[in-house]
């Protein structure tokens, strides 16, 4: 399955926004599905996945702020941030396996794009 991440953009902080991953080639439905973020020097970070049986899980970053939802009948996956803060200034990368194992680690056998996101104090 191939995807792609968009809905980044310019925001400041305490606002939202709520970013997309498109899949095509294959469907989502049987996958597990996540989100992690790229800041420049630092690891990969885990922000949110869901299971394909609908169960969901955050990292420390993202619990109480954002929200991961997916609609298998358009065959895409959201991310729903709020309360955004300007350490939150990331490339946000979807990324998707049958079976992933351990969630928060950056091994998931798909990944796309990332789309930028940039919160300004």
């Amino acid at each position: 399955v191939q995807l792609q991440a968009s809905g980044g953009g310019l925001v400041q902080a305490g606002g939202s926004l709520r970013l997309t991953c498109a899949a095509s080639g294959g469907t989502i439905s049987g996958h597990d599905t996540g989100w992690f973020r790229d800041i420049p020097g630092k690891e990969r970070e885990f922000v949110a996945a869901i299971r394909w049986s609908g169960g969901t899980w955050y990292g420390d970053v993202a619990k109480g702020r954002f929200t991961i939802a997916r609609d298998n009948t358009r065959n895409v996956m959201y991310l729903q941030m709020t309360r955004l803060r300007p350490e939150d200034t990331a490339v946000y990368l979807c990324a998707a396996d049958p079976l992933q194992e351990r969630l928060a680690s950056p091994d998931w056998g798909s990944w796309g794009q990332g789309t930028q996101v940039t919160v300004s104090s």
